[in-house]
């Protein structure tokens, strides 16, 4: 038997075994490599594998506990700058220790997570990481708690990053940021040059990311004594064009404001868009700040003040910390700092500098 016919049926390790001449047993043994087989018959079975087109099952691989382990990294959207930088560390640091790393973008579909767990929790992979804020909301909590607790019995781990922790005693490792604290760095720097009127772009008000970095804007105002104009707090999402358009919206209503701190780089990037676009300068005219700091934020003009966040080391860190772990280990809650990239996008305010126009 060959595969030389397009359409035949898939072949099957007992087809391998009859090509080979051995028992399916021992070609388990050669795919698996844990058992010493003869040169010899290690040959004829390799050449059967490669003449047959076998392709292992790997739900049969999970539980017979070969093949290589996996690492599951599901996350909202693929496209973000922000999830790609920590995916890249997710899967650099797999692959350095021996890992398959599978992604899974959700779009914000809970059924398509918990599918996708489901389906991780089959193959037992070694441990799920799951990306990004969410509404904490008691459904939330429930719904992840059994979602560490099946992946708990099946030797598996829940890794959260970003995400809302679960509370004591909950099998789950969760590997954050200092959210809040960025953005307090972040606006108090803005208040320092003079800034008094900052309109700040944020996300889904249940999102919490987004409440995070709004919490630490009023914060910072709050230490300098100022009082926040919450008629400056705008919200939408994460994206380019929610910056673009709540921008337009703040100059549409007749706000007032001297600098804009943006909740994301991407929100930022909107806003420096629609600033150009009724001919008002940057940081001439309106300062500008984001959150982030994406690879290409340097490389914009202005180059843009943004906050520094270690995605690709959370992502390292998620892998390194959760393998080898027993499943049902206490769990671990590891935080990292986060620092304000002082570029060209915020100047002083001065006198007269105006965004209303």
């Amino acid at each position: 038997m060959t595969r030389k016919t397009a359409d035949a049926v898939r072949s099957t390790i007992r087809d391998v075994a009859a090509h080979a001449g051995v028992s399916a047993s021992t070609v388990s043994r050669v795919l698996g490599g844990v058992y010493p087989v003869s040169a010899e018959t290690r040959r004829r079975v390799i050449r059967a594998v490669s003449e047959l087109d076998y392709v292992a099952d790997a739900r049969a691989k999970a539980v017979a506990g070969a093949g290589t382990p996996t690492l599951a990294f599901v996350l909202e959207d693929i496209t973000g700058p922000s999830f790609a930088q920590m995916a890249h560390g997710v899967e650099r640091e797999a692959h350095r220790l021996g890992h398959l790393c599978l992604v899974c973008s959700t779009e914000g579909d809970v059924r398509r997570e918990l599918d996708f767990v489901e389906t991780m929790r089959a193959q037992r992979a070694a441990a799920v990481i799951l990306v990004g804020g969410a509404a904490d909301t008691p459904e939330y909590r429930e719904r992840t708690r059994r979602i560490a607790d099946s992946l708990s019995s099946s030797g598996s781990r829940l890794v959260l990053c970003g995400r809302p922790p679960l509370g004591p005693g909950a099998p789950v490792t969760v590997v954050e940021y200092d959210n809040e604290g960025g953005a307090f760095a972040l606006v108090s720097h803005v208040l320092a040059q003079g800034h008094r009127r900052v309109l700040f772009l944020g996300g889904k008000p249940d999102h919490t990311t987004a409440l995070a970095r709004e919490s630490g804007y009023a914060k910072a105002h709050a230490a300098r004594g100022i009082d926040a104009d919450p008629t400056l707090v705008l919200h939408g999402d994460f994206s380019r064009d929610s910056g673009y358009r709540l921008l337009r919206l703040a100059l549409d209503q007749g706000l007032h404001f001297t600098a804009v701190v943006a909740a994301t780089d991407m929100v930022a990037i909107g806003a420096l868009a629609a600033l150009h676009d009724v001919g008002l300068d940057v940081p001439g005219d309106v300062s500008v700040a984001g959150y982030d700091d994406i690879p290409f934020a340097r490389d914009l003009r202005p180059a843009l003040t943004t906050v520094h966040v270690p995605y690709q080391e959370l992502g390292r860190l998620a892998v390194r910390t959760v393998l080898g772990r027993a499943p049902d280990a206490p769990g671990d809650h590891l935080l990292l700092g986060t620092h304000v990239v002082v570029r060209d996008s915020v100047a002083g305010a001065g006198k007269g500098s105006v965004a209303t126009r």
